[in-house]
């Protein structure tokens, strides 16, 4: 590996040089992000130098070395005391950096001489500073525990793909992109990890002192679906309903997600027992599986869920559909319109599943589905048609973001295959550079 030091050089001064004197308070917003920017930089670039320095002290603090072992000389017990020691982080951080740096760095091969890496695309990524220590570790360990029916090549092929998609990705965003990477490498793993991941399952109460009900659950992402779409569609319907008390003045102030997530479950449990305190109606609330006909007619590939970020297999997705009852749904024929014009004002439940299968989610943000709503891109005031090409998929957050602040929206290609992109304004960046749609920020696009 090449030595990220110089570039961690540049990068702190250029940081400096754009630091301004005194106190943050005030700092002109376009400045701040441009700081924000850099010391990410700075940041990954550090963890790059952390990288290099943990995995050489690993390697001269051996066991087999005993006495003359690096950490040991230092007066420490193992290499990631004294790496978690003398960097001022915990063991597990430590640990992590030893596990990149192995991972990353160039092998010996058993005559001695200089080896690839293991994973030599992360590698590259972490040294330039694209790539931060925590990303690295997620992509490096999901790749180690593929089994060894997963071809080398395709590992090589993912390990490029998980790269350039994780840049610039909260390490949840890019945990949803590995369960999907997964999955998709092995799709003969699928089942048997449901089925773990079923026995898992569980649900424990306790009382505590003051009387309150301690809940906590854990349940597998079949079972789990119709639970988390629900409580999500019941929440979803309580903030409209908040948002429009306070746009009209005789709104409270807003309950936080958690509080209202419980009275939701509270509500649920009270209508089956019988009490009769609420009739809701819950756009939102169906549980939605996807997969193509092919394989659900095969029974091979996968499924996914709507608002879950495990895949499920076919046979799972049969099950569910055995359950639940199957509509089917040919998009593009005359029994599923999917573009009205200035016929209709509100898109349909049609369309939305259509656009949904394009977007996955909120364009800006990926909030689920169940969280999102249809909007025009353009206004039907302004003349916008209610038309697959002229919807987007948007949480409220986002969608007030988009048009306060000037963003545009792109759609390129027809149908649910077509790509969605976010243009940002000038005022964020002058060059206007479409941004991809969180759809494809964070679902795993495997090289064609």
């Amino acid at each position: 590996m090449s030595s990220p030091v110089l570039a961690l050089a540049d990068a702190v001064s250029a940081l400096g040089d754009a630091w301004p004197d005194g106190d943050l308070g005030g700092c002109e917003p376009g400045r701040l992000a441009s700081l924000a920017d850099l010391l990410g930089q700075v940041r990954r670039l550090a963890d790059a130098a952390a990288v290099q320095v943990a995995a050489e002290v690993a390697r001269q603090s051996r066991p087999e070395l005993g006495a003359d072992s690096l950490a040991k000389r230092h007066g420490h017990r193992n290499a990631t005391v004294m790496i978690a020691t003398t960097l001022g982080t915990s063991s597990a951080e430590a640990a992590k950096l030893v596990e990149v740096g192995d991972a990353t760095a160039p092998q010996a091969s058993p005559t001695g001489a200089p080896a690839a890496a293991r994973h030599p695309h992360v590698g590259a990524a972490v040294t330039s500073g694209r790539l931060g220590r925590d990303a690295a570790a997620m992509i490096i360990r999901m790749l180690d525990a593929l089994p060894d029916r997963v071809t080398r090549a395709a590992i090589d092929a993912a390990e490029r793909t998980l790269v350039s998609q994780a840049v610039g990705l909260e390490l949840h965003a890019l945990q949803k992109i590995l369960l999907q990477a997964e999955a998709r490498l092995d799709p003969d793993g699928v089942e048997p990890k449901e089925e773990e991941l079923r026995a898992l399952t569980s649900l424990t109460v306790r009382n505590d002192r003051s009387g309150m009900i301690h809940l906590t659950a854990k349940l597998d992402p079949a079972r789990g679906a119709p639970v988390l779409t629900l409580l999500e569609a019941m929440v979803t319907a309580d903030l409209g309903r908040e948002r429009d008390a306070a746009s009209r003045g005789t709104g409270l102030p807003p309950r936080p997600i958690p509080v209202m997530l419980a009275e939701a479950l509270i509500t649920i449990c009270e209508h089956y027992t019988g009490c009769d305190r609420t009739d809701r109606t819950l756009p939102g609330a169906t549980v939605i599986v996807r997969c193509t006909l092919e394989d659900l007619h095969a029974g091979t590939g996968i499924a996914t869920i709507d608002g879950v970020d495990q895949p499920i297999c076919i046979g799972t997705a049969r099950r569910m559909a055995a359950a639940g009852g199957v509509i089917p749904w040919v998009m593009g024929t005359d029994s599923a319109v999917l573009d009205w014009g200035r016929t209709k004002r509100l898109f349909t439940a049609t369309q939305k599943h259509a656009i949904t299968e394009r977007d996955g989610g909120c364009v800006g943000c990926g909030a689920p589905p169940g969280r999102s709503k249809v909007h025009h891109i353009t206004w039907w005031a302004h003349g916008g048609a209610t038309d697959l090409s002229n919807g987007v998929l948007l949480c409220d957050s986002c969608h007030h973001r988009i048009h306060d602040q000037g963003w545009d929206v792109q759609i390129d290609g027809p149908g649910i295959n077509a790509r969605v992109w976010l243009i940002p304004p000038a005022t964020i960046d002058p060059t206007r550079r479409p941004r991809p749609a969180a759809g494809h920020r964070f679902t795993y696009q495997p090289a064609a």
